[in-house]
């Protein structure tokens, strides 16, 4: 069976890596192939589903790397644009928890410069779901022309927006202005908890998905790292486990969550229009694969997720919890 389409608009990142220098004073960068939308792509066409990424890739070196990463996991880039401008570079230092903190190389580069025509070739009749989100969204000069394609494709695309919040880049008050927008637009939210807690520092998970179920989105998905994954469908709450893993980095894992969440809507026939169909089950069922997906990420290094024959880890060891 043929899964349905899912289509990613955004920004693919040089994710460039501290590794120890041969030499003192000297600096060694890994650069891996990234960008949360980027990193999306890969994993659900790793997966098993079809997946076409929209973006603007620099013919730099680091563009070249891109086109043959996504090409080797089998992501479809007959729609992506040739673009004159350099790519984005991201600097990423790890904790001693695998977690990064980014600095970037972002000023005039490929992935912002969208224009209305470039998105209106795009043809969206064979899409069951429109992904963006995290800088793409946000980014002048093409934030604006995003968003308008994204009001478009949800006429007929189940709409899925992961904010993914970078405030060196883009002030808080940039999203905070938005995401209600976005609601409205989308049917799927999925953001971390640390986006939350810089987002909307005083609110609870709670307090937060009703106030998103509010502005129009029907599921919420907040991923807590180690503690698993809430999710709320219009105010019916579910908490999912995360899969025990040794964590080398956390680079890309809420990026493969979202993938694995969005693969397993779509082999369920979920996709393709505003989720009415939906129960609470199907999202504890979807979560706890986009757990698994998401824990494989976490144990290589960098945004490598795992292609679907990798799929072996046991299902959580807690049922359901209703919050």
């Amino acid at each position: 069976m043929r899964l349905p389409l899912v289509t990613v608009l955004g920004e693919c990142v040089a994710d460039a890596f501290t590794v120890p220098a041969p030499t003192q004073g000297e600096l060694a960068l890994r650069v891996l192939p990234g960008g949360g939308p980027a990193n999306t792509a890969v994993a659900l066409a790793r997966l098993g589903t079809p997946a076409r990424l929209l973006a603007r890739l620099s013919d730099d070196v680091f563009g070249r790397l891109f086109r043959s990463h996504m090409e080797a996991s089998g992501v479809d880039l007959t729609a992506a644009i040739h673009a004159p401008e350099p790519s984005t570079l991201a600097i990423a230092e790890l904790d001693a928890q695998g977690r990064a903190a980014y600095s970037f190389h972002a000023q005039g580069t490929a992935d912002w410069q969208w224009t209305a025509d470039e998105l209106a070739m795009t043809d969206l009749a064979s899409t069951a779901c429109l992904h963006s989100g995290s800088l793409a969204l946000v980014r002048e000069p093409g934030d604006t022309v995003v968003e308008e394609f994204l009001a478009r494709a949800s006429a007929t695309a189940t709409i899925s927006v992961d904010p993914n919040v970078r405030p060196l880049l883009v002030g808080l008050e940039v999203y905070r202005e938005r995401l209600p927008r976005w609601c409205a637009l989308a049917d799927i939210l999925r953001l971390s908890e640390d986006d939350l807690e810089l987002l909307l520092p005083e609110y609870t998970i709670d307090r937060a998905c009703d106030a998103w179920h509010a502005a129009g989105v029907p599921l919420v998905v907040i991923t807590r790292g180690e503690r698993g994954a809430v999710a709320s469908l219009d105010g019916e709450r579910v908490v999912v486990p995360a899969p025990l893993t040794d964590v080398v980095d956390t680079v890309g894992a809420g990026d493969s969550f979202t993938a694995g969440l969005l693969h397993h809507f779509g082999a369920k026939g979920l996709l393709g229009g505003r989720l009415t169909d939906l129960r609470v089950d199907d999202v504890f069922d979807a979560c706890a694969f986009a757990s698994q997906v998401a824990a494989l990420t976490c144990g290589v290094v960098g945004p490598n997720p795992p292609w679907a024959g990798q799929l072996r880890l046991p299902a959580p060891a807690a049922g359901r919890t209703v919050r």
